[in-house]
């Protein structure tokens, strides 16, 4: 089983000496200085003192870093099972086509003519992923998954304002069962945010959704599968109660693992849709990223005196093949378009990566994913259903797509053991921590995806520890709160912890709170 390191491990500031390097910038060739002259840096653009960097030697920097990495978990370490994060193995095979210098040394401004191989990767991607969601047309614009929900949004105010109905159309729905970001979205594009809640089944309470939906609704945000793992049964009928009132229907990629290859939201009648390539499609998160998250549309008319369509308004920039000059080229937004989110294409790297993912899967290889990843949730669902403590909130009965939610509110209840004395319990045993407390519709919430890269021996390891915790939990509830003892830092004072008092991001910050105290200074 993984433990971590405990080293106690400095920042690299405090590891600084004076006039240590890891490398010596050589000299310009006297021949090219010939040629070129004297490099001269616009005093406008000249720094006033030489910026504050670690002095460090080049082995002190390598064994630091892998301290650091000793000292955490990833993927690489064992199962990262992240409700609604997908957080699957990332293949390498992409990671190295991803950041060969061919593709990371290339320029958004060169000359199309000279990039022909990244804007064909770019346009079968676009293509692939329209087909994969069932959509007309695909922008890779976006830069990550919250980043596509904002498109999404703007893309429903433009459509509303195109037809001279933005002043009435003012609320955008969003179950309460949905991804946690759909809110913040649809307030940042201006909307009012009404929620409606979900029934004992997990779909969306149908009478409530009536009792709200009317003229000024302007469309209706929705994950599906939801965030509790469980698909959408009554998605034909919302579908006709939005349409009904000229309303958009959304739909939040975050889930897409669950129904990859089997159903297409395009199908279900969504208007938008948004996809996590650093998700379904394999890309790294966050600091290993970026993400990326495209936007698809299911074509419609918006204005027809003035043929405008819905693609017109997708944002950024888009690959198209021109079949007379037997060329890709680079299509830029036009004058209906919701506009530039980003620079150029966005985070093109997660793109190669998510497009190197499906190249190698193919289309019986993405639904093989989708059946492993059900197939995962629901073994690791009937190992931990009935273990004291745990319960499984909303249709238990039902079968689970790419998630499940646990709850551990009755070992709360019986016992003063928490969803989060669980997740530090996990971790003293070298397993990676679910989502905890989410979706807020779950008391005491344990939200579980294994993904289709985790094998049967890695679930069944993960439920035992489960139940162990169980176990000790209902004989010595008190043990669970010194949880963890085994990881490189002890449980943390989390009110603390995310006070802006305490929290120092940076090294210029920590100086400024504490002083300093490394050798730097």
């Amino acid at each position: 089983m993984f433990r971590q390191a405990r080293w106690d491990e400095p920042l690299i500031f405090e590891l600084s000496r004076p006039g240590r390097r890891g490398f010596i910038v050589p000299e310009v060739n006297p021949t090219i200085k010939k040629v070129v002259g004297n490099i001269k840096i616009p005093a406008k653009l000249r720094r006033e003192k030489p910026p504050d960097l670690p002095e460090v030697s080049e082995v002190e920097v390598i064994r630091h870093y892998t301290r650091l990495t000793q000292m955490s978990y990833g993927v690489d370490n064992g199962p990262v099972p992240l409700g609604s994060c997908t957080m699957k193995y990332n293949p390498r095979i992409a990671f190295e086509i991803a950041f060969d210098p061919r593709i990371t040394m290339l320029h958004p401004l060169q000359d199309e003519r000279t990039v022909q191989g990244i804007l064909e990767i770019l346009y079968y991607l676009q293509e692939w992923l329209k087909h994969i969601t069932g959509m007309d047309y695909c922008c890779l614009h976006p830069a990550a998954g919250a980043h596509g929900e904002l498109a999404g949004m703007l893309l429903t105010r433009k459509y509303h304002e195109i037809k001279g109905q933005l002043e009435k159309k003012r609320e955008i729905i969003v179950p309460d069962s949905a991804h946690g970001t759909n809110p913040a979205s649809a307030s940042m594009a201006g909307f009012k945010v009404v929620e409606v809640p979900s029934d004992e089944n997990g779909n969306i309470d149908l009478e409530a959704l009536k009792a709200v939906v009317g003229e000024s609704t302007a469309g209706l945000m929705i994950t599906n599968p939801s965030t509790l793992g469980l698909f959408e049964e009554n998605i034909e009928e919302i579908r006709d109660l939005i349409h009904g009132v000229d309303g958009l229907l959304y739909y939040d990629g975050a889930n897409l693992n669950g129904i990859m290859g089997y159903a297409r939201p395009g199908d279900m009648g969504f208007d938008i849709a948004h996809i996590n390539i650093h998700k379904t499609f394999s890309s790294p998160h966050g600091g290993g990223g970026p993400g990326a998250g495209p936007i698809c549309i299911k074509d419609r008319v918006v204005d027809p005196d003035n043929d405008i369509w819905l693609h017109d308004l997708l944002p950024g920039y888009r690959v198209v093949y021109d079949k007379e000059e037997n060329m890709y080229r680079v299509e830029g937004p036009g004058k209906n378009s919701i506009g530039l989110l980003r620079t150029f294409f966005g985070n093109i790297i997660p793109l190669v990566w998510g497009y190197v993912y499906i190249l190698a899967l193919g289309p019986q290889g993405l639904r093989l994913v989708t059946e492993q990843a059900v197939l995962n949730t629901n073994y690791f669902m009937e190992l931990i259903k009935d273990v004291r403590g745990y319960t499984i909130p909303y249709g238990p009965n039902r079968r689970r797509k790419h998630e499940v939610v646990v709850s551990a509110e009755k070992m709360k209840e019986e016992t003063g053991v928490t969803a989060e004395d669980v997740a530090k319990g996990l971790l003293d045993a070298g397993f990676h921590a679910p989502t905890i407390y989410f979706p807020l519709i779950v008391r005491e919430a344990l939200m579980t995806e294994f993904t289709e890269s985790e094998t049967i021996e890695n679930i069944e390891k993960y439920a035992e520890r489960m139940k162990e915790i169980s176990c000790i939990a209902y004989t010595d509830p008190s043990k669970p709160k010194e949880w963890p003892r085994n990881t490189s830092v002890r449980r943390i004072d989390n009110v603390k912890a995310n006070h802006p008092k305490t929290l120092a991001p940076t090294w210029r910050i920590y100086l400024r709170k504490y002083g300093g105290g490394g050798n730097h200074v």
